[in-house]
């Protein structure tokens, strides 16, 4: 089967070989990235810009995918045809690829930043909704079975008990959302949604490799940036060693 899909997917060395003069004029770019001062302004305007689309994605993300989540956690006991209902909308959101979204609303609205925004929201609502549902599911029973036991019913013991106790994981997986979405912001720019993305394909298109360079620097160093600041958090809540 590996060979199968190897062979299908056009990989080979002399593919490679052939590609060298191309591979060649890219790394020499690469090696001399564009520092001037108004290029910089520009990068520093487009990475606020990602930053923005990342956040406004995940508040939105947030709000949609959270609900579904509490709905969707078995211990919390939905009604079978409410939980049937938003396990199919969540499946949906998180279906159709960020891209893909990106596409439509960018047709709707036109391009820009609101059609990065939206998409990574509707995108990361599918998923919050699933992946919260589960860290719901993984709190201690004890406490859940103790609310029970003195007569709470299915909102008490989401509000007071399943959700207090998954609290740490929930907040981590939001964190963990940004992180995504701040990736995915980079790419959806390629199709007009606004960002740091759409500097780098436009720097793509017209070869200037140089340009290229320095965009994929301020790149890795946003992320790393948000990686780090994430983690500091999570710890601060005790979601991580």
């Amino acid at each position: 089967m590996l060979v199968w899909a190897v062979h299908g997917a056009g990989l080979s060395v002399g593919e490679l070989v052939a590609g060298r003069d191309g591979a060649r004029e890219l790394l020499s770019g690469f090696l001399s990235p564009d520092l001037s001062g108004e290029f910089l302004a520009t990068i520093g305007g487009a990475i606020v810009q990602t930053t923005q689309i990342s956040l406004a994605g995940l508040l939105l993300a947030a709000i949609v995918g959270m609900p579904f989540a509490v709905l969707l956690a078995r211990n919390v006991e939905a009604p079978a045809p409410v939980r049937g209902a938003v396990r199919l909308s969540a499946a949906f959101l998180r279906g159709v690829p960020d891209l893909l979204w990106a596409l439509l609303f960018v047709a709707m609205i036109g391009p820009g930043p609101a059609a990065g925004a939206l998409a990574v929201a509707l995108h990361g609502a599918g998923m919050l909704a699933k992946l919260g549902a589960e860290q719901l599911e993984a709190v201690k029973p004890g406490p859940i079975e103790a609310l029970r036991l003195v007569g709470a019913n299915r909102t008490s013991v989401a509000l007071l008990g399943v959700v207090p106790e998954a609290r740490a994981n929930l907040a981590s997986l939001l964190l963990y959302q940004w992180e995504c979405n701040v990736r995915t912001s980079t790419v959806l720019g390629f199709v007009g949604a606004g960002g740091i993305g759409q500097e780098l394909a436009v720097s793509l298109t017209l070869f200037r490799y140089d340009e290229l360079s320095t965009l994929v620097l301020a790149v890795l160093a946003l992320i790393l940036a948000v990686d780090l600041l994430s983690r500091l958090i999570r710890r601060r809540l005790g979601a991580v060693a």
